[in-house]
């Protein structure tokens, strides 16, 4: 049987190369077109086409000269920054935060906007990104997605969110109607997924495919990573782990009302402070009493013991149906623990399933939300910028 081509391919190799010349270049830097061609493995002249071509579409330009050898420097060529940006939004309930990073990931602006007086989200999510591309000098037409890091549910179907209870003027239509208003592609995703998405880039989870991030705060959530993916579930609820039916605390039989979930009432903010209290200790939250109990020393310990032991009840239980080899303990209570929560709830975890995952305290300190929102707009925007580079 003779071998059939297919139409199309010198078109799709241009396209390949062009990818792998751009990430190259993201990934180290200025590089001359001799250094692009050896490391693509392309003869010179066609290093030098794809340069050229990349060049004609703004994606690449001149940053200088590379000194040495015989005959004229060579050119450094680099992404250009400015061919596109995007916008990451953590949605509070009592502040918006948005940051605008150009396609080469640097995060040019951020800006905070309160949303404790207005009850109208589009026009503050709409203040927040112009805001962000303004202070990063771009023009809002250049900004190729927005991505906000919000609680509660992301319909699979619409994109839209639901069971935002501390936010509720954030309904369904809300997307639609950002999309209009922006006049550019806006995603909604859970904002414990994106602490994930950034733990998994540059904290506790780097380099590992499959993971778990446990967020302990003001609510209790987790973050399913499988295959280096998000796992989101049919309905988008996959990781809502406040509402796991645990013992000792009643179950509510309407999830739609507001009233707290078994496990959020175990292990949630309200919870940690009020067994703060009964061990001695008085703070102002919840992240504040597991300082305090940590800084006391062997006299903070049994409040670290048994928190480590209601948090274990939802670890395990995710475990032992995942079995990962890491836990990631996120979120303001998560990050308060430090080593010293995290290396108690492994015991405990190991102590009552036959699972044994590492539990390590998250690696990020900062913004991990909007850093999840900018990573995941990136991966998004490269694909469509760096895809299309041959016409």
């Amino acid at each position: 049987m003779s071998a059939t081509r297919l139409p199309g391919t010198p078109r799709l190799l241009r396209a390949l190369n062009d990818r792998a010349a751009l990430e190259l270049l993201l990934e180290r830097g200025p590089l001359t077109r001799a250094r692009l061609g050896e490391l693509t493995g392309l003869s010179k002249v066609t290093a030098s086409q794809l340069v050229e071509r990349l060049e004609e579409r703004g994606l690449v330009a001149r940053v200088g000269e590379q000194a040495g050898g015989r005959g004229p420097n060579a050119q450094l060529y680099a992404v250009r920054p400015g061919s596109a940006y995007v916008v990451g939004v953590d949605v509070g309930a009592e502040r918006v935060v948005a940051a605008c990073a150009d396609i080469t990931g640097a995060v040019v602006s951020q800006v905070e906007q309160s949303t404790r007086d207005t009850d109208d989200p589009v026009g503050v999510v709409h203040t927040a990104v112009v805001q962000a591309a303004s202070r990063a000098g771009a023009e809002l037409d250049s900004v190729r997605r927005v991505v906000l890091g919000t609680p509660g549910l992301v319909d699979p179907a619409t994109g839209d969110i639901t069971f935002a209870f501390n936010l509720p003027r954030w309904h369904r239509g809300l997307l639609a109607a950002l999309r209009e208003d922006l006049h550019t592609p806006v995603v909604f995703e859970n904002d414990v997924n994106l602490a994930a998405v950034a733990e998994a880039q540059s904290g506790a989870a780097q380099g590992l495919s499959d993971f778990v991030l446990v967020w302990v705060g003001a609510g209790v959530g987790l973050a399913i990573m499988l295959g280096g993916r998000l796992h989101h579930g049919s309905s988008g609820a996959a990781g809502e782990i406040g509402y796991l039916p645990v013992p000792g605390v009643p179950i509510p039989r309407d999830v739609s009302r507001r009233a707290k979930p078994a496990f959020q009432q175990l292990a949630g903010a309200d919870a940690v402070q009020a067994v703060a209290r009964e061990h001695g200790i008085d703070a102002p939250d919840a992240a504040g009493a597991v300082r305090a109990a940590i800084a006391a020393g062997t006299a903070g310990g049994p409040l670290l013991d048994e928190l480590a032991r209601r948090l274990a009840l939802g670890v395990a239980s995710t475990c032992v149906v995942l079995d990962p080899p890491l836990v990631v303990l996120a979120g303001e209570v998560g990050q308060a623990g430090g080593a010293a929560l995290a290396e108690r709830v492994q015991h405990e975890v190991a102590a009552i399933t036959l699972v044994r995952p590492r539990v390590v305290p998250t690696g990020l300190t900062e913004e991990p939300i909007l850093r999840g929102a900018l990573r995941t707009a990136l991966d998004a925007v490269r694909d469509e910028v760096f895809g299309s580079t041959v016409g």
